[in-house]
């Protein structure tokens, strides 16, 4: 028969509690009392269970990874995997496992988050956002949980966020093009509802207005972040007599369809037209011609990520917000020939 914890306080006459704070080293226990206990467990070969770990210390070190809301990249995306893998590693540091949250049967079934939270005994939970965010996320961020989004306002009162400045991210692009003399861009966002999306093209079109450069109403298109939604998007700004000088995709993946549509019509990238993607996911490296992209640090958000949930769960820091910084990366995509300007 299995041993519990039970039997060995029983054994040791002393309270699981105890025996508990023994296992995890914790707490003012006589010398006497440690070395019955562990001589217990030694000739019983007891093995702690999970459960009886976390007794003393109130925690599982268990995190959930939530996929909230109507996530169009979810896994299979470069950005979010990367962001997740770095976050993952970054955790796994400072001693935590990771329990993946599915959202589909439970969304179906009406379950909530923080119910699982509470039956998981969870110490926090990472949220990687994405569009039609349901109430059951924020009813977990309004929770007495630890979370940390990625790419979402949290405003709980034990909840942080990172994000890249998405305000920042389409500026770069329209001002290096401004800078280059190239005034007439297209735009290609995500889905006409995605947060993120709208930010980058909100902040695209204030900054065309505010340098005087010129785009079209049928050069502004939307797709869902992948690269199918990209090449049909380009090919739809292609069927206009005019075509724009560049192109900004609020994702490498649309570009990358982009720059395919270019290439199948015979449109020269970059001497006709200029592609500019965002994320900076490792086949931007390796497209023909190379892309450019707005690089979202996706190992910094990982990281910033861990360590801002860890203090969050040791009370080691109020709830607060990280805006990353992106960086324009040029490649092949965006090569500028001075000899034009």
């Amino acid at each position: 028969m299995k041993l519990t914890i039970k039997d060995i306080a029983k054994l040791a006459n002393v309270s699981p509690g105890t025996v508990s704070k023994v296992i995890n080293k914790t707490g003012n226990i006589s010398q006497q009392t440690i070395e019955k206990v562990n001589a217990i467990i030694e000739e019983t070969g007891y093995q702690p269970t999970f459960s009886a770990k976390s007794l003393a210390t109130k925690k599982s070190n268990l995190i959930g990874l939530i996929y909230a809301g109507n996530i169009n990249a979810e896994m299979n995306h470069p950005f979010f995997n990367d962001v997740v893998n770095s976050f993952k590693n970054a955790v796994g540091n400072l001693g935590y496992d990771i329990l993946v949250f599915s959202n589909n049967k439970f969304s179906r079934d009406k379950q909530d988050y923080l119910a699982r939270c509470v039956h998981f005994q969870l110490d926090g939970c990472l949220i990687i956002a994405g569009d039609r965010i349901e109430e059951a996320t924020h009813a977990l961020d309004q929770s007495h949980i630890p979370c940390v989004g990625v790419d979402i306002a949290l405003n709980g009162p034990k909840s942080s966020y990172v994000t890249t400045d998405n305000h920042k991210v389409a500026e770069q692009v329209v001002t290096h093009l401004y800078l280059n003399s190239i005034k007439e861009v297209a735009f290609i966002g995500g889905p006409e509802y995605s947060v993120v999306s709208n930010i980058r093209k909100e902040s695209f079109i204030r900054h065309m207005n505010l340098f005087g450069m010129n785009t079209k109403d049928e050069w502004v298109q939307h797709g869902d972040y992948f690269e199918e939604s990209g090449y049909q998007a380009m090919n739809r700004i292609l069927e206009h007599s005019s075509i724009p000088q560049a192109v900004f995709a609020v994702s490498d993946m649309m570009a990358l369809g982009a720059l395919r549509a270019l290439k199948e019509k015979g449109v020269r990238v970059p001497e006709d037209i200029k592609v500019i993607g965002c994320d900076d996911i490792e086949a931007c490296r390796y497209s023909d011609p190379s892309l450019a992209t707005v690089k979202q640090d996706k190992d910094k958000m990982g990281k910033l990520a861990a360590y801002m949930l860890h203090d969050l769960i040791n009370g080691a820091a109020d709830p607060n917000s990280v805006m990353v910084d992106p960086e324009l990366v040029l490649r092949d995509s965006c090569l500028i020939d001075t000899t034009e300007q």
